[in-house]
Formats: C-alpha cells, sequence, structure tokens
C-alpha cells in the first residue's frame, strides 16, 4: 500500500485551485511503462480568463525513485506521530502561454516586474520564441513563462497545504497580471 495517495493530492490541488479562483478544464496523468515515472497534467486559467488568450498549465513530475525512497523512510519510523521525513520533493510545474505577440514585451522588464509578483514562493522564468511563418514574414514572438516549485512529501503526507495556498494566490497574482498587460501585446 502506497504511503502517499498522489491521484488524491492531484484532486486536492484542483479543488484547492478552484478555491483560489481558477477554472479547470482538463486533467491528463502519464505513466512511463519502463521506469515507472508519472506524470499529472491540469490545464486550468483565471476565472477572468475563460475567453483567453491566456492559458496555463500545470504539471506534477512523479519519480518513483523519490516516492520509494520516501516511502522506506516513513516505514522505518517508530512512532506514528513522529514527524515525516524530510529531503523527498516533486516538482510543481507552472507554465503560461501567450498566443503569438504583434507587440511583445521586453522580457527583461517583464522578468523582473514578474519577480516582484511572485517573489520567493513562485520564480517565474520567462522567455519567448520567435517563429517564422515563411521567409519573407516578420517573425512572431510567442511569450513561456515558467515557475517551478518543490513539493515537499513530508507536507503531502501529513496534509499541509499552508505553502501551496501561497503559490497559488501567486500564481493567480501572476495570470491576473498578464491578462491585463496581454490587450497592448496583441494590439487589441
Amino acid at each position: 500500500m502506497a504511503v502517499i495517495d498522489v491521484a488524491g493530492f492531484v484532486s486536492d490541488l484542483k479543488s484547492h485551485a478552484v478555491d483560489h479562483g481558477f477554472h479547470v478544464h482538463d486533467e491528463r496523468h502519464f505513466v512511463e511503462t519502463y521506469s515507472l515515472r508519472q506524470s499529472w497534467e491540469v490545464d486550468l486559467h483565471p476565472e477572468e480568463a475563460c475567453n483567453g488568450p491566456i492559458d496555463l498549465h500545470l504539471s506534477l513530475e512523479v519519480d518513483p525513485r523519490v516516492l520509494l525512497g520516501f516511502e522506506d523512510a516513513v516505514v522505518k519510523m517508530d512512532d506514528p506521530d513522529e514527524e515525516p521525513p524530510t529531503g523527498f520533493e516533486f516538482h510543481l510545474l507552472f507554465t503560461w502561454t501567450l498566443p503569438p505577440l504583434p507587440h511583445p514585451p521586453d522580457l527583461l522588464i517583464l522578468a523582473t516586474e514578474l519577480a516582484g509578483i511572485g517573489g520567493l514562493d513562485l520564480p517565474v522564468e520567462v522567455s519567448a520564441i520567435d517563429s517564422y511563418p515563411s521567409v519573407t514574414d516578420a517573425p512572431e514572438r510567442s511569450l513561456s513563462l515558467v515557475a517551478k516549485v518543490p513539493v515537499s512529501l513530508a507536507d503531502v503526507y501529513a496534509v499541509r497545504d499552508e505553502n501551496l495556498c501561497t503559490v497559488l494566490d501567486k500564481c493567480r497574482e501572476v495570470s491576473l497580471d498578464l491578462l491585463e498587460r496581454s490587450p497592448a501585446w496583441l494590439g487589441e
């Protein structure tokens, strides 16, 4: 029997996201048959962004070696009321995408301003891709923003989700900031 119910954690995470003002649209679960590595993916966005242009993708990568190591450490605990072992974590990734932008922002300024919003709880990496539909066309720039947050298995085991509240609040703030800026970038 597994010590941690990962599917239950993802279900609770989706419910938690709804409580923080997000709409959940889709969920996928992948299992790599050779290594048993798992990936849980959830598509969501803030309530205010139902008609776009921001897409938010949440994914949880489950490394079976980390999960089994944590389970072994929990089984070795003498006292059931003892604090669960630390040092075991999964990574939760938040990925924001926007359509090609006719008037893209300065990436350094955007990264600096989003760092002020996300802070240490939600460090956001900003990148862009220039695509050329044909050789004679001007490039189309698409933004991609990624935040990688560690999830302690000790917190999942002990059902402590205070850190997730802070992360989801910051995630919402970043999403709303992008939503507010996007009309200027899209030329609307």
